[in-house]
């Protein structure tokens, strides 16, 4: 779907629906709607008073608008969407709204669209879109054609590559045309209708990924989609094999990796937005698992399909790059990838096993499906060795980061205070929920080994926690955040802007992050 920003008249633009909104309790329109209305000859207001038109959130109404009844109205269709509460709605709102809205085109059969920017303050009327109250909701204009673009390219994906007859399947929206009141905010409009594109292209590439199937999506493959989004970015891409990432001394790395046929990969990108000031940095470390069985801890059978997206990390990484160094934040980027399978292989590593990470710890293997962190340990050891100054890792690593706070929320770690309210606010900012979870030294004793420095499991009490703890000790004191999305990186039903399945999280997140940082 093509996103355009037209400026106009809402009534005099040529398309096939024209999307307008209403506030839930609003007794009369305003703004564009209001426009609209008066076009129509009060027709939305008589529908806001016979109850069919209430303004409650995501609700549609579909108005047909024939040149032979209203000759000065060139929209041949009218939708009119409810917001909700007019004093809670916000970025998400727009987000939400925008997809709800794509959906319900595709099913009307339209191929073109216009769309106001919902809850944003219009020029033609003192209040806001649709709103009638006078006051409005003053929603950052640059900030709501984001949401919008966000929300519309997000809320159509449909991961279908595979099926060959699909009967059911409505054709895309071909062109969505945000529009801009007037010149005042045409440049606004565009720069975040812009900025919303490139986030939401990133995190659809994350999303294609993680519902890529595994016998379609190796190690290689992994490295060749970093490496082809390296040449069409402009930035450096480096793959180390097996022989290189040994002489590196990544024993707990290659421990995961021996037990499968396909050869392990080690990603590594980079952008340099300052590269005057090396130490300007921040490293972006995903975990890569292109499929994971458990390995000799075999997993169940029901469900370990889903195990195709335990590379969602390093989906995600990989995948904000593209944008990063499309906006180009003055900061050196760098992503960091330990692909490979976890394999029950002749070869695998056994539970009672000892390896040795790159930076010279010892890790008793008490379970190998909590093989991710094994992974990380190395890619944030070879990340340090190279001299990051803040890490932020993402992994699908833990299923009790679901039992924490549900499918809904990612639970974060962190040593440092200030990153960690940073990746925070990046969140909040692009609605990928996060909480952050402590750190506590009674649970850091669970990771204790008789016969190592730690073992890589903490028992089943705290998870999520005894991961992270895992994961610090070979952070160190340098600046680090830890993301668990295992909860988060797929969905089993349509929320919001994000369909089932793959979610891209927090593929916007680390963009925004970066954008702050390099700001």
């Amino acid at each position: 779907m093509e996103i355009t920003v037209v400026q106009g008249d809402v009534t005099e633009i040529e398309t096939d629906v024209l999307v307008v909104n209403l506030f839930e309790g609003a007794t009369a329109p305003g703004g564009s709607t209001g426009a609209v209305d008066s076009a129509l000859f009060g027709l939305i207001t008589q529908l806001i008073s016979d109850g069919e038109i209430t303004g409650e959130e995501s609700e549609s109404v579909l108005i047909h608008t024939p040149n032979s009844a209203y000759p000065d109205f060139k929209p041949s269709r009218v939708l009119v969407v409810g917001l909700g509460p007019e004093e809670s709605f916000d970025l998400n709102g727009v987000r939400r709204v925008s997809a709800s809205v794509i959906r319900k085109l595709r099913l009307s059969g339209a191929r073109q669209a216009a769309t106001v920017v919902h809850g944003a303050n219009d020029a033609n009327s003192a209040g806001s879109d649709g709103a009638g109250s006078g006051g409005g909701r003053l929603i950052d204009p640059a900030a709501g054609a984001q949401a919008v673009a966000e929300g519309s390219l997000l809320g159509s994906y449909r991961f279908d590559k595979y099926k060959t007859v699909d009967s059911k399947r409505r054709p895309d929206i071909e062109g969505l045309a945000v529009i801009a009141p007037n010149s005042s905010k045409l440049g606004a409009i565009e720069a975040g209708v812009e900025k919303g594109i490139v986030y939401s292209l990133a995190e659809t590439l994350a999303r294609d990924l993680v519902n890529e199937p595994a016998n379609k999506l190796s190690p290689a493959d992994l490295a060749a989609v970093a490496e082809q989004v390296a040449r069409d970015s402009g930035i450096g891409c480096t793959v180390l094999e097996e022989a290189e990432v040994s002489e590196l001394g990544m024993g707990a790395y290659i421990g995961v990796a021996q037990g499968s046929d396909r050869p392990l990969k080690f990603i590594h990108m980079s952008y340099e937005g300052d590269p005057s000031n090396e130490g300007n940095n921040l490293w972006l470390v995903g975990k890569g698992i292109t499929f994971d069985s458990g390995g000799i801890s075999l997993k169940r059978g029901a469900g370990m399909g889903k195990m195709k997206g335990d590379m969602g990390g390093g989906a995600s990484v990989i995948a904000a790059m593209q944008a990063i160094s499309h906006l180009k934040p003055k900061l050196n980027v760098h992503a960091v990838c330990a692909a490979t399978d976890n394999m029950p292989g002749a070869s695998a590593q056994r539970p009672g096993d000892v390896v040795t990470a790159m930076n010279g710890m010892t890790i008793e293997v008490d379970n190998t499906d909590a093989e991710g962190r094994l992974t990380l340990a190395d890619a944030i050891g070879y990340a340090l060795s190279k001299g990051a100054a803040r890490v932020v890792d993402v992994a699908t690593l833990t299923g009790a980061a679901r039992v924490a706070l549900g499918d809904g929320v990612s639970p974060v770690f962190g040593n440092d205070d200030e990153l960690v309210g940073a990746v925070l606010e990046a969140s909040k900012s692009v609605g990928e929920s996060m909480w952050r979870l402590p750190l506590d030294p009674v649970t850091k004793r669970q990771n204790s080994s008789r016969i190592a420095d730690l073992k890589n499991t903490g028992g089943m009490g705290g998870g999520a926690t005894t991961a992270a703890h895992f994961i610090s000790d070979f952070a160190g004191d340098t600046p680090w955040v830890h993301i668990d999305v295992a909860a988060t990186s797929m969905l089993d039903r349509t929320r919001g802007w994000t369909p089932a399945g793959a979610t891209g999280v927090p593929t916007r997140s680390l963009i925004e992050l970066a954008m702050t940082l390099g700001g």
